[in-house]
């Protein structure tokens, strides 16, 4: 969970573009070859520049989108079945105690420099993620009872896993990026890999084995791929994939541009926010506008407030500052939860496009999904006795204190560049204030925000989005105490409270079932935990839309990501 937990291979959903050069005098990108069959090249957009090219350490969405084509796993997804399926690997054997597994990797995979892959550059990789001195959301989710995975090679095409006991998320938790041994384990033993291939490391320098090759970055303007020609796969006739000979994916921080660009024709996919879908449609059905407009399901992902609990902000030369006090204290988050208004969110932000936000886990990921759960009502009444009740008193109209006299306020940011969590903040900011709580507000670059999330932890309450998985394990990052991306309170030596204990028991209970339907009930109860507890308090979950220009073929969109992006193409016009 962070950034696309397993690789969903392509850019997906690539949303935004180019648009006017009046906006961007300085980006001088070329628009879209009239003739796409000929050029072969798609054109597409992020909203931010990543913060590092290095796949390991990697935190963000945009980070992980813009690396994914360049590195491949052992395994792949395949987001219509939602099963594992080969990449690396050919195949693999799975031991009758399932404790161990035989990874049978392909012989005619090669790195970007002509080097062959081997069985070496994965022990290489699981060494990197299992260094304590190298920080990675990956650890978490490949971590079995406190022990790592021990694996051999006995020879250069094959690697066997050794596992402590029966690890049921395996499949999914393994679909990492497989690193260069020939290019950084010189690097990782000089104790350098945390400072290597970051966003000012020269493109031609990233060495991987994907469908495609970075050729050029320029910070705040545009990344380009030229296709890997020595690309291991083929298509059924043999031909060379990917069938793209490229791709330009312009970085574009505001979605009102993305769209205007989109209608202008400067991008190829678009993932359209809710109140664009219906224009878009009427365009199609007019026949302003030669494109497909799809609903692909509801968002798989997390969008949530949470406010941070971290001693390590909040205590200074053993004075503690009392929004720690606020923040850990229940009866206060409770009350938050029944100051969002998710109704006026679901109409007034997205259209109607939206449904009510109950578990962390999505509803579309059909097994570990809670539905049981009551929501917290949206009831400023209600919220405002709860806040009499513990010892927070409205002494003036806009003035509310708590039990030791201190003003309450607090700061509240999200990353600019997306109106919908603006409008959001700016719904919840209003309602919060009604009590007689002070709310700054302050959207951040997304790259500055998430340094406060994972680095200085200096943020009071954030509204944030992350992604979700099949696996629930694959967010164990987020999950467990010691996880990097426990937002609330990072990297805890030992669990802070006893639900969050309780968390990390039933991640290693539910990972040791294998049966699908039997490891459910422990999600199930993660679920309710964080429900209770309040660490995040849930919003709402978006229908989520893809378009596409009706020239681009077999562009496959669905919930969980792209299905075989190596076959798109485009066809003649």
């Amino acid at each position: 969970m962070k950034a696309e937990s397993l690789r969903n291979r392509v850019l997906p959903a690539l949303i935004c573009a180019i648009a006017s050069l009046a906006i961007f005098s300085g980006c001088h990108v070329n628009r879209p070859d009239a003739d796409h069959a000929k050029t072969q090249i798609l054109y597409s957009a992020v909203l931010s520049d990543p913060r590092t090219f290095n796949p390991i350490l990697i935190t963000d969405a945009t980070s992980s989108s813009l690396t994914s084509d360049l590195f491949e796993s052992l395994i792949r997804v395949n987001p219509v079945t939602t099963l594992p399926e080969p990449g690396l690997a050919e195949k693999w054997d799975i031991a009758p105690d399932s404790k161990s597994i035989t990874f049978h990797l392909r012989h005619d995979v090669k790195w970007f420099d002509g080097q062959p892959v081997t069985a070496h550059d994965v022990l290489f990789t699981l060494d990197v993620i299992y260094d304590p001195k190298v920080p990675n959301s990956i650890r978490p989710a490949i971590t079995i009872d406190h022990q790592r995975i021990v694996a051999e090679a006995p020879d250069d095409y094959t690697v066997v896993m050794h596992l402590p006991k029966p690890f049921a998320p395996l499949l999914y938790s393994i679909g990492i990026p497989v690193m260069p041994a020939h290019i950084l384990e010189p690097v990782w033993k000089a104790g350098d890999f945390n400072h290597t291939w970051g966003i000012d490391t020269a493109p031609e320098k990233l060495i991987g084995n994907g469908p495609y090759q970075m050729t050029h970055y320029t910070q705040g303007q545009l990344v380009r791929y030229d296709r890997n020609e020595n690309y291991w796969m083929k298509d059924e006739h043999g031909g060379q994939l990917p069938r793209l000979h490229g791709q330009t994916v312009t970085i574009v921080p505001d979605q009102n541009t993305e769209y205007l660009r989109y209608l202008a024709g400067q991008i190829d996919v678009y993932g359209p926010r809710t109140e664009e879908v219906s224009p878009l449609q009427d365009k199609v059905a007019k026949h302003e506008l030669e494109v497909q407009v799809q609903q692909i399901g509801i968002d798989t992902g997390s969008l949530f407030f949470t406010f941070n609990r971290n001693p390590r902000h909040y205590v200074k030369n053993g004075v503690t500052n009392p929004k720690l006090n606020w923040f850990t204290d229940l009866k206060f988050l409770q009350a938050m939860a029944h100051m969002v208004d998710k109704k006026s969110i679901i109409d007034l932000v997205f259209h109607q496009l939206a449904v009510p936000a109950v578990a962390d886990i999505s509803p579309e990921n059909k097994i570990f999904h809670n539905p049981d759960l009551k929501d917290y009502e949206y009831d400023p009444k209600l919220a405002a006795e709860m806040l009499e009740a513990a010892g927070y008193h409205l002494v003036k109209p806009d003035l509310r204190t708590d039990p030791k006299g201190n003003r309450l306020e607090f700061d509240l940011t999200t990353n600019t560049g997306t109106p919908e969590r603006n409008e959001m903040c700016t719904i919840f900011k209003q309602d919060i204030e009604s009590l007689g709580i002070k709310v700054n507000y302050r959207p951040l670059e997304f790259t500055t925000l998430v340094d406060k999330l994972d680095s200085s932890f200096d943020w009071d309450c954030v509204l944030i989005g992350f992604t979700g998985g099949i696996e629930p394990n694959d967010g164990a990052n987020f999950y467990r105490s010691s996880g990097n991306l426990h937002l609330w309170d990072p990297n805890q030596p030992t669990p802070a409270t006893p639900w969050e204990a309780e968390i990390d028991t039933l991640l290693d209970e539910g990972a040791s079932e294998m049966d699908p339907n039997k490891r459910a009930p422990y999600y199930w109860r993660i679920q309710q935990i964080l429900h209770d507890q309040l660490p995040i308090i849930e919003t709402v979950h978006q229908q989520r839309y893809a378009s596409w220009k009706n020239s681009l073929e077999n562009y496959q969109p669905k919930v969980w990501g792209l299905y075989k992006p190596e076959w798109m193409e485009f066809k003649a016009d």
